[in-house]
């Protein structure tokens, strides 16, 4: 009898979150998903549950990850404006399959409570990471004191977001580069 094949379920989580970010949600077949993790339909279903449950863990994984580079990113010993640029181009970044977490608003929002729940959570969490950068400018003397933190955290995150939609269908990494550039000195 056949020894079953053994994996780390950390690997295989990663291994799916390229999955479903390359291909999103509903066109990733569980096969797909077997054959990327290297095992069969059965561990996969053993260890995991189900798609949706695997899925639920690799948006997860995703969304720990790009919030762990964007807070090391902030934390630099550098300008608040300098990091901020360097924090939208690190988001822009993500090219043609752009950001898993955008994506996902994109394909779920209105069909998948849950989905919604987590992306939620991560613009929740960038957006008091921008109000937060925000109010440090303002203490260093690099942004205005009378402007309000509040909104202008909320049109960083919506920067963000359409930055990461137009990376994945822009052909000139230019118009990037203004969007940035324009966003950082309107503060």
């Amino acid at each position: 009898m056949a020894r079953p094949k053994q994996f780390d379920p950390d690997v295989a989580v990663e291994q799916a979150m390229e999955v479903f970010w390359r291909k999103g949600y509903a066109a990733t077949t569980p096969q797909n998903l077997a054959d990327a993790v290297g095992i069969g339909m059965g561990s996969l279903y053993n260890a995991f549950g189900s798609k949706r449950a695997l899925f639920e863990q690799a948006l997860s994984r995703y969304v720990d990850v790009r919030l762990r580079a964007l807070s090391e990113l902030l934390e630099e010993p550098t300008p608040v404006k300098e990091r901020l640029r360097k924090a939208l181009v690190f988001m822009a970044e993500e090219g043609a399959r752009g950001c898993m977490v955008v994506n996902t608003a994109g394909e779920l929002a209105g069909t998948d409570e849950e989905a919604v729940r987590v992306v939620r959570r991560d613009f929740d969490l960038v957006e008091s990471v921008f109000q937060a950068l925000i109010e440090e400018g303002q203490r260093a003397g690099e942004i205005a004191p009378e402007r309000d933190p509040v909104p202008l955290g909320s049109m960083l995150l919506s920067i963000m977001v359409g930055l990461r939609l137009l990376a994945r269908v822009t052909e000139e990494p230019g118009r990037l580069r203004r969007v940035i550039d324009a966003t950082v000195d309107s503060l």
